[in-house]
């Protein structure tokens, strides 16, 4: 399995078009985290499972999304009814009580990967407005056999290589 997940594009159209050109045929999902500004008829967003952030008002994308992809439970959100930027826990929670393997979410602009109680949580950072780094990025989710490869990507395509992660499941 292989996924796109980016978030908190607020409004950048070239930076996703380029994104589903790039990765369209070549991943199994492309997942947008919410606060994407557009609307859910807009062709920027056309392919992407996508969720409704904070700064989104097209009532058309769901706040949250359990998805099976190649067998693997997947819980999207954006983060802010989940009080991310304090806690996982209760994404811990949900995850949990939805059998989800990924969890994929944004809202604190904050990259960052990690596995807790067998679980992978990842913040993609943003394509608009990083914080905690300069770069603004998106990342690819990679499972193989009994491993998860998670990579970050900055929005000229350069990988942060520096920020490859594999887990061991």
């Amino acid at each position: 399995m292989k996924l796109l997940i980016v978030s908190d594009s607020h409004g950048l159209r070239a930076e996703l078009q380029q994104l589903k050109e790039k990765y369209a045929q070549t991943v199994d999902a492309m997942i947008h985290c919410g606060d994407s500004e557009l609307l859910s008829s807009d062709e920027e967003v056309s392919e992407f499972l996508i969720v409704r952030g904070n700064c989104d008002y097209d009532r058309q994308f769901p706040l949250d999304i359990k998805q099976k992809i190649e067998g693997n439970t997947i819980f999207i959100t954006h983060g802010h009814h989940y009080n991310v930027k304090m806690t996982l826990m209760n994404l811990l929670y949900k995850a949990k009580e939805i059998g989800a393997g990924f969890v994929f979410f944004g809202h604190s602009h904050m990259l960052g990967a990690e596995m807790i109680k067998g679980i992978l949580f990842l913040n993609p950072g943003s394509l608009f407005m990083p914080r905690g780094r300069k770069e603004k990025t998106y990342a690819i989710v990679e499972k193989k056999n009994d491993s998860i490869t998670t990579k970050f990507y900055t929005n000229a395509h350069e990988e942060l290589v520096e920020l490859r992660q594999t887990f061991i499941l």
